[in-house]
């Protein structure tokens, strides 16, 4: 009875995005309703075409809900479509995102949808250990992502690029919010989660990839560059103000021979536009102007302090101005990149976002790390 209760209290809505589907969403739709029966499943249609109506109509007529874009407008817009729909018809229910290509087993999905009852701080992903004959790509993709993200975030997640992930009721309007439309706006909503304080749970499923994964849609070159620009933009901030701070530093000697004049009026120069850029356009903060700024400012003099300790260290050991500026920039810049991400434009919620390793369904032991 205890368990009836808590499923009448979450209720769970499958969405499934899907843009030229074949025959394997039929099947999945199938498993699904014996896996989970009487939940309701939302299918979006991503702009697939009048060939793939007949796909479509198969999931209808056994109960699923389509919508559907007229165009193809990428995973995150199918993604945002379909929980605008359960927002509007299924208020105060939890959703489950899967893919539509066969590669979750309806038993994981089950899986994430029994954490959701316990996990309600923030998503729930269904994280694939890539053992076994995995495609190469697809091994390579998601260790490079798991090690940036680890460095970007100071958070182990095993699986960033799974497609297998549960959104408690509470946080579906956020996800409308999220920025992206391809299949960037998945690591978006990670990075977003983690900016807000939520806690990102993980429960393990298992690997499975048909036909060497012939069936993604997924762009090795072009959905890279989007799945990492979220990484990109800060590294291009960084960079622009490290321009912006060594121009200024040379002029600034040239003009009045005082390293100090010249290291705290560059810094001054580069700070300022770094900080407009990452409140804006890197970090998105909703953080106040005066939260932030003291923050930032707090920050930028301790590191005006070691800046300019470590080229006095430098210089004075016989380095040569330019590379000891070069190798301090180097050695600073993950340092004030974890306290701008953590302190200075993070959420105001107290203590660290965690992450989570549910093992087994919900309710098991669990393993945390911060």
């Amino acid at each position: 009875m205890a368990m009836r209760s808590e499923r009448t209290n979450h209720p769970v809505v499958v969405l499934i995005p899907a843009y030229e589907p074949d025959e394997r969403l039929v099947a999945l739709v199938d498993a699904l309703l014996k896996e989970l029966p009487d939940r309701p499943i939302v299918v979006v249609d991503d702009g697939s075409g009048p060939e793939y109506a007949s796909v479509f109509e198969a999931t209808r007529v056994r109960g699923c809900e389509v919508v559907g874009h007229s165009i193809n407008r990428g995973k995150g817009g199918a993604l945002k479509t379909g929980t605008a729909w359960i927002l509007d018809r299924h208020p105060a229910c939890d959703v489950v995102c899967v893919d539509c290509d066969g590669q979750h087993r309806p038993a994981d999905v089950a899986s994430v949808a029994a954490a959701l009852r316990e996990h309600r701080r923030g998503p729930v992903l269904g994280v694939r250990a890539f053992s076994g004959e995995v495609p190469l790509r697809s091994r390579f993709g998601n260790g490079l992502t798991r090690l940036v993200f680890r460095l970007a975030t100071g958070l182990d997640v095993v699986d960033t690029q799974t497609g297998l992930r549960g959104y408690p009721a509470s946080i579906l309007a956020w996800l409308l919010e999220v920025p992206g439309q391809k299949f960037e706006y998945e690591l978006e909503t990670l990075l977003d989660a983690q900016r807000r304080g939520m806690e990102i749970a993980q429960v393990p499923i298992a690997t499975v990839y048909l036909d060497e994964n012939a069936s993604s849609h997924f762009r090795p070159v072009r959905d890279s560059l989007r799945v990492y620009l979220p990484f990109l933009k800060f590294w291009l901030s960084s960079l622009g103000a490290f321009a912006v701070d060594l121009a200024a530093f040379l002029l600034l000697v040239a003009v009045t021979r005082s390293l100090v004049v010249s290291v705290v009026g560059a810094r001054l120069v580069s700070a300022t536009a770094n900080y407009l850029v990452n409140r804006n356009l890197v970090f998105r903060s909703t953080a106040t102007h005066r939260r932030a700024l003291s923050r930032y400012a707090s920050l930028a003099v301790a590191l005006l302090v070691l800046n300019y300790g470590m080229l006095r260290a430098l210089t004075g050991v016989g380095f040569p101005l330019l590379i000891a500026k070069l190798a301090t920039e180097g050695l600073l810049a993950f340092v004030s990149y974890r306290a701008q991400q953590r302190r200075v434009f993070g959420s105001s919620l107290e203590g660290a976002p965690d992450v989570e390793l549910l093992v087994g369904a919900a309710g098991a032991d669990t393993h945390r790390s911060r």
